[in-house]
């Protein structure tokens, strides 16, 4: 048997597939496509998670425009974090050019344009349905991770947040946090200690900084309400297709806290609200994080360990993870084991480090007869690459180096107006883009604080006033105890006194009568 008949054979067997799958491309040998190598991906493991890495210009986003076209006409629901800002021409359809019909003769697809049904989000003020949390649902064990706090920093934040549901204060945003951390600092620090424990002033004033610090990244715009329900991340579009909610958040390449933090807090809260499915035919729901070395280079160990633990039980919730990002050595080697779908690019070699990154990389892919995956790695053109992914037994494919389907929506991006008319035309923008600013800690403390002082300044006043009185009682008392005015006042009353007496007939002295 010839090598290219037993390669044709190997690939058949490892991706056919029992359950629903999709055709991302055909495997290719000594570069050229084999006739009939169809590389199929089976959608019943897709929540096993997945990689897609590459050098920049390798064909990564075309490869993610692929991935959410497949996905989204198996009406499986797709959420995206656009990055570059290169991604929103997913909603609008493609056109035809003599490179597309080339490779689409060769792989042996028909090119139809298609737009997908999209939503775009935002996290900031940029166009799109807002993104927002509440301080309060990310609770005091994330927060803490957040912020990288000790574990008596972080036992601290666990008592502002019971003080604050014990005495009805709610923690929508940041500035009621500062509100209330800066309150059980000062005025309320007595009334807390009495009550939940001794506070340090060395741990608020840390606390405090680190949260100014995450302001700094402009977390002000995500804190707050209205709360984003993640079910409307799982939406259907009206034709049956699942919907593409893609984040736009090209504002935050210079903001990895402020990702990392959003990010996090999606993930605890899809986990958190999503019940156990088990295997599923379909995931209910696949993100895909482009330029995914955001996340992990602002991230501490705590928060690391809570990403890997959230990867490795999110799947079972029937939600896949797939990460895309330049260089497979950004991702922690702890969640790259997680991951079950390996889509990688080209890498270039220019420097000694380069080439031992690609050493490393080729190591974590299943060895293979036909391929010395080590140089091949250098050798891929733009929009091929090798690829692994897990079966329906768990089991990984054979790697095969293959050439990817071309994405029938735009590859380039939406116009201004084009941007204008999807939000307008979105079912949930409207109730998430009305500003609300409900009463919570921040406004029921500054009253609280408003009325002491007033009482205050009451008392002061009457305690003021009181002092005159009394200092004019005191002048009075002082001025009649006088030595001088005493003998005034004696010599004054005697003199009346002798004067009404001697009108009377009854004053002076009784003189004799004289006899002659």
């Amino acid at each position: 048997m010839s090598d290219s008949a037993r390669f044709l054979e190997t690939v058949k067997a490892g991706y056919t597939f029992k359950g629903e799958s999709f055709k991302m491309g055909c495997a290719m040998l000594d570069g050229q496509v084999v006739p009939g190598a169809d590389v199929l991906i089976p959608f019943k493991t897709l929540n096993r998670h997945g990689l897609i890495a590459g050098a920049t210009g390798t064909g990564k986003t075309k490869t993610l425009q692929v991935l959410a076209e497949g996905l989204s006409a198996a009406s499986i629901p797709v959420l995206m974090m656009d990055i570059k800002g290169d991604l929103s021409g997913i909603a609008a359809a493609g056109t035809v050019n003599d490179k597309i019909t080339d490779r689409c003769q060769k792989l042996n697809l028909s090119f139809t344009p298609v737009a997908c049904p999209v939503d775009l989000l935002t996290l900031s003020n940029q166009k799109g349905v807002r993104l927002r949390a509440t301080v309060s649902e990310f609770g005091p064990v994330l927060l803490s991770k957040i912020l990288g706090l000790n574990d008596t920093q972080g036992g601290f934040v666990a008592m502002i947040f019971k003080y604050c549901d014990d005495n009805k204060l709610p923690l929508l945003d940041l500035k009621d946090f500062i509100k209330v951390l800066q309150f059980v600092s000062d005025e309320g620090k007595a009334e807390l200690e009495k009550t939940y424990g001794k506070i340090s002033t060395t741990s608020t004033g840390t606390i405090l900084r680190k949260v100014i610090e995450l302001q700094q990244q402009g977390a002000d715009v995500f804190f707050g309400e209205k709360s984003f329900d993640v079910d409307d991340l799982m939406r259907i579009s009206e034709d049956g297709r699942g919907m593409v909610s893609i984040v736009r958040v090209t504002d935050l390449q210079d903001r990895p806290k402020l990702f990392s933090t959003f990010m996090l807090q999606l993930l605890a809260e899809l986990y958190a609200s999503c019940p156990e499915e088990g295997d599923m035919d379909k995931p209910k729901l696949v993100m895909i994080i482009d330029e995914a070395h955001l996340i992990f280079q602002e991230a501490n160990e705590a928060l690391l360990q809570q990403i890997e633990t959230i990867i490795k039980l999110i799947r079972s919730k029937g939600i896949g993870i797939y990460f895309c990002t330049q260089n497979p050595m950004d991702v922690p080697a702890s969640v790259l084991a997680q991951l079950g779908l390996k889509v990688q690019h080209a890498l270039r070699a220019f420097t000694a480090a380069d080439r031992k990154v690609i050493k490393q990389t080729s190591e974590n892919y299943p060895e293979t007869e036909f391929y010395k995956t080590e140089d091949l790695i250098t050798q891929l053109g733009t929009g091929e690459a090798l690829v692994t992914i897990l079966n329906e037994k768990g089991i990984p494919t054979p790697l095969v180096h293959c050439m990817l389907r071309p994405p029938q929506s735009r590859m380039d991006i939406l116009s201004d107006i084009e941007i204008d008319a999807l939000v307008s035309q979105s079912k949930i923008a409207r109730k998430y883009n009305e500003v609300i600013d409900s009463k919570s800690a921040y406004e029921i403390l500054t009253e609280k604080l408003d009325e002491a002082a007033k009482r205050e300044e009451a008392a002061k006043e009457d305690e003021d006033e009181g002092t005159t009185e009394k200092k004019s009682a005191k002048k009075e008392k002082g001025f009649f105890d006088n030595p001088v005015v005493k003998s005034m006042t004696r010599t004054a009353g005697n003199t009346i006194v002798r004067t009404l007496l001697g009108v009377l007939g009854l004053g002076g002295r009784t003189r004799k009568k004289s006899l002659f």
